[in-house]
């Protein structure tokens, strides 16, 4: 089984969608594995978004994902599952988003996107153990 990190951003959980965002993880067939509740501190978010650290809109960044709770999940499932629910977010600007994925018809503005999911087999190990530190080894 293959494991990455999907996160309910701030906004997603502001308009009450994380319970249809776990639905159409779980109707895909992947399993969560872990998930809380948390209000992502600067550092943590920070670290996640270090690729970003010298962008202009890196403080931006940080400030949406530590304004409120985001859903914070480990997903399981087949060889690439990162992969699987990258498919499933869809394009980062939700108005370029196909319809039948989570931004095409759930998103509103690009900077208020609902999800983030790991790019890589690599960024979903470091951010699994970022987010999940006792998951690093499992």
């Amino acid at each position: 089984m293959d494991r990455t990190l999907v996160i309910v951003k701030p906004d997603g959980v502001e308009r009450g969608l994380a319970g249809e965002i776990i639905g159409r993880l779980e109707r895909k067939q992947l399993r969560i594995v872990a998930a809380e509740l948390r209000t992502i501190t600067r550092e943590v978010a920070e670290a996640h978004y270090a690729e970003h650290r010298d962008k202009p809109f890196f403080g931006d960044l940080v400030a949406f994902i530590t304004r409120s709770p985001a859903l914070v999940m480990v997903v399981e499932g087949p060889k690439d599952t990162y992969a699987v629910v990258r498919l499933m977010m869809g394009s980062t600007n939700p108005a370029e988003a196909a319809p039948g994925t989570i931004r095409g018809d759930l998103g509103i503005e690009m900077t208020e996107n609902l999800v983030h999911g790991s790019d890589s087999h690599e960024s979903a190990r470091r951010e699994i153990t970022l987010f999940f530190p006792g998951l690093a080894s499992a």
